[in-house]
């Protein structure tokens, strides 16, 4: 069960990621269009808020880690993302009058709406492989079943948002859905403490 919710974060974790990110482009489009610049501001905010969570994720794993602790990340990974439901709109509005440059309008926005939580996201599965690694013996197993499992979860959060969830919900919706599941993840990991075994 320890391990299977260590999977569940991690994959959950990397379908939040990537269904943020394709919503990212849709709530930004009325404002600055669609086009490459968009799309190239919006991947590289969110590769560089990755890169810097792995980093972030890798030494706070350091410090006592625990599955408690690792459902703290998950939830503040999703209340860093409320915020665009309540402030996007007007946030996007201001910048694309204040910026006429799609290009750099766009960066600013997606730096703005989505850095935090992408970062915050991308510690999870660095600080889910400390927990999971007790011994040497089996580390890369269990890495790489980690990493296939947010990798997975990944494609599993583009396909499904962009072939289905935006053909029958909004985008605030689909965003306030997602929010609600890692909330349920969190607390499913949360009445289920397991301390670290060394």
């Amino acid at each position: 069960m320890y391990r299977t919710l260590l999977y569940l974060i991690a994959g959950w974790s990397g379908y939040f990621v990537m269904g943020i990110e394709l919503l990212g482009g849709r709530l930004l489009a009325p404002y600055f269009g669609s086009s490459i610049y968009v799309w190239g501001a919006i991947i590289t905010v969110f590769m560089l808020a990755l890169s810097l969570g792995y980093l972030c994720g890798g030494r706070a794993s350091l410090h006592e880690p625990s599955l408690r602790r690792l459902t703290f990340i998950l939830l503040a990974a999703a209340l860093t993302t409320a915020p665009i439901l309540i402030y996007g709109d007007a946030l996007l509005d201001r910048l694309s009058a204040s910026i006429g440059d799609p290009r750099f309008g766009s960066l600013a926005g997606a730096t703005l709406l989505f850095f935090v939580p992408t970062l915050i996201c991308g510690m999870i599965s660095p600080y889910a492989v400390r927990l999971l690694v007790a011994d040497l013996r089996g580390a890369g197993e269990r890495v790489g079943k980690l990493y296939f499992v947010s990798t997975f979860g990944s494609a599993a959060g583009t396909l499904l948002t962009s072939f289905y969830l935006v053909l029958y919900l909004e985008v605030d919706q689909i965003i306030g859905l997602m929010l609600a599941i890692s909330v349920l993840v969190c607390a499913l990991a949360w009445v289920r403490p397991v301390a670290l075994r060394t």
